[in-house]
């Protein structure tokens, strides 16, 4: 999930006068009624001895922006175990396991209950200090470092103090330490570690990342932070702004965020990729402990095999949601400083600095006569490349991890579908692209899958109009739907713009998927905007010529070709 939306904060500085901090301060509720359901089946092999399935039943949970009411909890396996408890660990999650002798067929287990969330963005006061002082004893254990949470590592503790010098509260601190995660870390799935560490090192990361280097950064300076696993619904809310709308979407999967103990609120939930103070209804919170090595009971699948067994089970997991009732009404202002990145946030009053937004210089400008001259001769790759390429969601593959001789497990993975249905018939989408040199274009790609349907597909090459799509200066070549695989996963599709010899100068252009029949095509996207700025990706209606809607995530997509030394 990347560019933090923080539904931005009103603060006010020592001197009593008015700020205003970090790009969107937003107000308003939203409140959901919402049926949940979870689907496991697990597949056997011939020489499994046991084999145990748990979950977590998610609790209620209320705090002055965020509250989850949970009822009708209920937990079915075909066919029925030999054994069944529960049990409450020591961070206060409630788990149910199931566990099955010899079993000889596939183990299915369907968990449901019903969740009543409401998120209140209301101005929020806090007069925490910082540094804290007299935190109670069962709050003291999230702050230790642990192996995905180096908060004692010499570079994490340094850059942590960095951030926070010169903050008399907790609340400008949290806000120094978001700000520089949102702006310094780029989501990816997946990563090749999840640690804080590996998050500061390579600038990388997925959800768990993003919780990790969050709660490192505050633990080093005695902020209390706990992990929360749970479950992102892919519905969309929109924030009303002056202009048009933010759109804003979260994958339907597992997912990591964080809460921050504040000791006049309580412990307040945020996603380091994503908000400040505050979750959205959209989230269902499950499990809590002090990294992700901690969180790992619900959907956890553990077993004992024969030795020297080759295999080991398979799972296919699916998460559903109804809403049978969803009230939205957010209202946002966009602010002139903050971090480069979007950061939601609902307003507070505490003492907090203003951090000067700081946009990038506008490409250079090169005339005419200039582009003639030059030689195009270096290969040039740019884009928004980074995304699980073939990947079926449907099958994660999700490894099994020994633990002792004969006896091995598989805990939830985090691989999350984000993309969107760009071939309907009623919403067209757009993808800006930035280049500081001169290309010769080639091929523009899209990280597409085909679920069906027939057509054509091409992409229209759009000059920027101001922020938006503007004139069409040229249209690749078509591509013919039955050409597309219909294999899971995303891949590349590339279409051609050589037929027109396109050159383009230093600025701002659009890609836009054109089609026609009734192809079924989803384009993937990655959570906050890695490359690209936080407008830049846009979507309007078939006839509308107003592309006023904004998306809070960025598609993925490559732009090749030639450019100049």
């Amino acid at each position: 999930m990347r560019k933090l939306l923080c539904f931005t904060v009103i603060i006010t500085v020592l001197l009593n006068l008015p700020v205003y901090a970090e790009n969107f301060t937003v107000d308003g509720e939203m409140s959901s009624q919402i049926r949940f359901e979870i689907q496991k089946n697990v597949t056997v092999t011939p020489d499994v001895k046991t084999m145990t399935l748990s979950f977590v039943s998610p609790p209620s949970f209320r705090s002055p922006t965020f509250n989850q009411v949970i009822s009708d909890f209920n937990i079915k396996f075909s066919p029925g175990p030999q054994d069944k408890k529960r049990y409450t660990d020591k961070r206060g999650n409630q788990i149910v396991s199931a566990t099955w002798k010899n079993p000889r067929k596939a183990i299915d287990a369907r968990l449901t209950f019903d969740a009543s969330n409401t998120t209140t963005l209301k101005t929020l006061g806090t007069h925490a200090p910082f540094p804290l002082h007299n935190i109670p004893d069962d709050v003291r254990d999230y702050l230790k470092p642990t192996e995905q949470i180096q908060s004692d590592n010499h570079r994490i503790k340094k850059l942590a103090q960095k951030l926070t010098r010169g903050t008399n509260t907790e609340f400008d601190a949290v806000q120094q330490t978001l700000t520089w995660v949102v702006d310094n870390i780029r989501y990816v799935t997946p990563p090749k570690k999840y640690d804080a560490l590996y998050s500061l090192e390579s600038g990388k990361g997925n959800c768990q990342n993003y919780s990790h280097m969050a709660a490192a950064l505050m633990r080093a300076v005695g902020i209390p932070v706990r992990i929360v696993n749970g479950v992102t619904l892919k519905k969309s809310f929109n924030i009303d702004r002056e202009g048009g709308v933010l759109t804003v979407k979260m994958g339907q999967g597992r997912h990591s965020w964080i809460e921050v103990w504040f000791p006049d609120l309580g412990w307040i939930p945020l996603d380091p990729q994503q908000t400040a103070m505050f979750v959205a209804n959209r989230f269902i919170r499950v499990e809590v402990g002090i990294d992700n090595n901690e969180t790992v009971n619900d959907g956890r699948l553990r077993w004992i095999q024969s030795k020297g067994s080759k295999g080991s089970p398979a799972t296919y997991e699916t998460i559903g949601a109804d809403f049978s009732d969803d009230r939205v009404n957010i209202r946002g202002n966009r602010e002139s400083y903050g971090p480069k990145n979007l950061l939601l946030c609902p307003d507070v009053k505490a003492a907090f600095k203003k951090v000067a937004l700081i946009k990038p210089p506008p490409p250079p400008v090169i005339s005419d006569e200039e582009m003639v001259k030059l030689r195009f001769n270096i290969p040039f790759i740019f884009g928004n490349l980074e995304f699980p390429e073939n990947i079926d969601f449907a099958f994660p593959p999700t490894r099994a991890v020994a633990k002792g001789a004969g006896s091995f497990e598989k805990i939830r993975d985090f691989y999350v579908e984000t993309a969107e249905y760009v071939t309907t018939k009623l919403t067209q989408y757009a993808q800006v692209f930035v280049l500081k040199k001169p290309v010769k274009l080639r091929r523009i790609a899209m990280a597409l899958h085909k679920f069906g349907g027939d057509g054509q597909l091409w992409i229209d090459l759009y000059r920027d109009g101001r922020g938006k799509p503007g004139d069409i200066i040229a249209t690749s070549d078509m591509i013919d739907i039955n050409t597309m695989s219909l294999r899971p996963g995303y891949r590349w599709t590339g279409f051609t713009f050589e037929k027109d010899d396109i050159t383009l100068p230093p600025g701002s252009y659009w890609i836009g998927l054109g089609y026609t029949g009734s192809p079924i095509i989803n384009w993937f996207y990655t959570y906050g905007k890695p490359v690209g700025p936080t407008e830049g990706t846009r979507y309007k209606g078939v006839y509308e010529s107003d592309w006023s809607g904004a998306l809070s995530y960025e598609f993925n997509y490559r732009v090749t070709g030639l450019t100049v030394q």
